[in-house]
């Protein structure tokens, strides 16, 4: 009779231990899911919602004093820029939180839209020398680097931020499916579009 009852006693044991094993071993592969999901969003890291293309006329005027000013080189060009202008969100900047009971991403923050790209092709016009003031390559380096940021100057009023700002929630519905593919499921019932001026509703 004792030795039926520790053999009893020994299996409800063992059957406690395996029990214990296997709850923490399923709580650590969910634990290592999320982080995998979360790693698996923020690796797609820059994504493009929105292009838009620039054909901008840009004029560049150097002038130097030679001899204390008795003496004047201007060199000068006029630049065309044409340019392609790559605008979206750095989806490693989005904040997200793992609810492991639920198997549930939490979306708390999501990043504002920015210039991923600019592709700038110049040409160049009407470009004149100094006598004392010519263009070396430093020069063009430069002027090229300028029109790209004079490119890069206009894209606000442009309206492109605008149109990624709507974008947001397209992106955020992608960033969904991805999640509900491996049986996960994500909250953004909180989150709020700062751009967009709206709430989500989940």
């Amino acid at each position: 009779m004792e030795l039926f009852i520790g053999i009893f006693l020994g299996g409800i044991l063992m059957f406690g231990l395996i029990s214990l094993f296997n709850k923490k071993k399923n709580v650590q592969k969910i634990e290592h899911q999320s982080a995998v999901l979360i790693e698996k969003i923020k690796s797609v890291c820059k994504l493009i919602s929105v292009e838009g293309d620039f054909a901008e006329i840009y004029h560049y005027q150097d002038t130097k004093n030679q001899f204390f000013g008795l003496l004047t080189g201007k060199k000068k060009a006029i630049l065309l820029v044409n340019a392609k202008a790559h605008v979206g969100f750095d989806l490693s900047k989005i904040q997200l939180q793992a609810n492991t009971s639920k198997k549930e991403i939490v979306l708390t923050h999501f990043p504002e839209p920015q210039v991923l790209t600019v592709e700038t092709d110049v040409k160049y016009y009407d470009k004149s020398d100094g006598f004392f003031n010519k263009f070396n390559a430093e020069d063009l380096t430069i002027l090229n680097k300028e029109a790209k940021n004079f490119i890069i100057d206009k894209i606000p009023e442009s309206g492109l931020l605008n149109n990624a700002s709507k974008e947001a929630l397209d992106t955020i519905l992608m960033i969904e499916k991805m999640i509900e593919t491996s049986g996960w499921s994500l909250n953004y019932t909180q989150l709020v579009l700062s751009k967009a001026q709206e709430k989500i509703e989940g």
